[in-house]
This record gives structure tokens, sequence and C-alpha cells, in this order.
């Protein structure tokens, strides 16, 4: 599994699973919109069927719902604050959650993450590859 990881230097692509980067990944970088959650102080959000994720200016720093945007709940206690996220759209319990210069993954829909060893230049945004 991999990512796509806009900086400001740069769009990097990571190996998820060797927690690697692969190099810079030129200037390909999906460009969906993000979804309309109607929520305060959001920062980023994004969609897959009808997993929607928001990153807020607050603690905790997420917002999940699992039915397009009608009943949310708070998700990513203990992680720092956010700038992106992503969700893969064939298994949409998987997320993406980037911080200023860090990129976290939980597989369990935003209930646990796991801190990725790379550390890239301010981020941007996030997506998947595969």
């Amino acid at each position: 599994m991999r990512a796509l990881v806009r900086t400001e230097d740069a769009v990097w692509e990571v190996d998820l699973e060797d927690e690697t980067l692969l190099g810079p990944a030129g200037e390909r970088f999906p460009a969906a919109p993000p979804p309309a959650v109607g929520l305060p102080r959001v920062v980023a959000a994004a969609a897959a069927g009808s997993t929607v994720v928001a990153v807020l200016d607050r603690k905790p720093p997420l917002a999940v719902s699992h039915d397009t945007g009608t009943t949310w709940s708070e998700a990513g206690r203990g992680l720092p604050p956010g700038h992106a996220v992503a969700i893969r759209d064939d298994d949409p319990v998987t997320i993406l959650y980037a911080a200023r210069n860090r990129l976290y993954l939980s597989r369990d829909g935003g209930r646990f993450w796991h801190a990725l060893a790379p550390e890239l230049p301010e981020i941007a945004a996030v997506a998947f590859a595969d």
C-alpha cells in the first residue's frame, strides 16, 4: 500500500507497509475536492462511500462519520494537530492522517493510530496511491 504526500517541496511517494520514502513522485497528485461536512473549524476532509473523516482545529483533531455525515464521533485522541486526511476507497476503515511533518495510519476506522517512520517537510495533502 502506497501514499502520495504533497509537501511544501515536492510530491513524495511513501510505502506504508515498509514505512519508507520511495522518492519524489513528480507532480502527479489526485485532486479530489474535499466533501462539505458542515462542521466548524474544518482543516481538511475526505470521504469514501458513507465514511467521512474531518480534520478539525481542536482536540481531538478528528471527527468520523459512517453515515455520510449524519452523525459524528470524535477520534484521534493523542494525535498532534492535523493538516490532511485520506480514506482508502476500497477499504474505508483505512485512514491516513497527516500532522505537520509525520503520517499516521489507522486500519480500524480511526480508533487506533500508528505513527509512520518517515519525517517529511511540511505536509499539505495526502492521498492513497493504489
